[in-house]
């Protein structure tokens, strides 16, 4: 049990660092000043960049970050340019260690679980549905960490990427932000701002969850 009690301090942690996001970031923003645009970039480009950061905040941070700005303490353009650019490089940096790790990956011919077939069929999912994944995944915690390193994994044309990539990140960025700018200072959104923001993060795991069980069914019946 004392093994345990670090992780759930940190579970613990985290949940109370979501649920008060919009507490914790206003004392970041009062206690860093201008650093904070680098600290939400890094927070950013780490939760679209590296495969094992999936559970930093994404959609909730950028709604929290567009209600903050609205009170004065950020300049919402400057945030909204610097956040995109974090979500393009870090997409970027996930489909360039995919692509890099492939090859090695799949080396071994004789593999069970990595298989060359499985990259063979990644790369076909890719060529047919690939930047529509790219752009939703955007919207989709843990998916939109994972489905940039699987492009590369299937050697999804950069130039392809990097379009979709540039796409999903100015709709993702702008919208949330935005709409936290706009409307996250309302006073009966202010006063349940913490549940407003679980529910961003539950409704942005429907679809996943409804992918699960679909393919659950679909494998059944296969």
């Amino acid at each position: 049990m004392e093994i345990l009690a670090p992780v759930t301090d940190f579970i613990l942690y985290l949940f109370d660092f979501l649920l008060h996001l919009d507490r914790h970031l206003s004392a970041l923003v009062s206690d860093y000043g201008a650093w904070i645009y680098v600290i939400l970039f890094l927070i950013i480009f780490c939760e679209t960049g590296l495969v094992v950061t999936p559970f930093l905040p994404g959609d909730s941070l950028l709604f929290v970050a567009g209600t903050v700005a609205a009170l004065g303490g950020m300049n919402v353009h400057l945030l909204v340019a610097l956040l995109i650019l974090a979500a393009v490089l870090g997409n970027t940096c996930n489909y360039a260690v995919g692509r890099f790790l492939a090859p090695r990956l799949f080396k071994d011919q004789r593999s069970r679980w990595l298989n060359p077939a499985y990259l063979e069929r990644t790369h076909a999912f890719f060529e047919k549905y690939g930047g529509a994944a790219v752009v939703i995944s955007r919207f989709v915690p843990i998916i939109r960490t994972y489905v940039p390193f699987v492009a590369g994994l299937g050697a999804m044309p950069y130039g392809r990427f990097m379009l979709f990539n540039i796409a999903g990140a100015l709709a993702w960025v702008i919208l949330i932000t935005y709409l936290g700018y706009f409307f996250g200072n309302i006073p009966w959104i202010k006063d349940k701002q913490g549940l407003i923001v679980i529910g961003i993060i539950v409704v942005s795991l429907i679809p996943v969850v409804i992918g699960y069980f679909k393919a659950r069914g679909e494998a059944k019946k296969t």
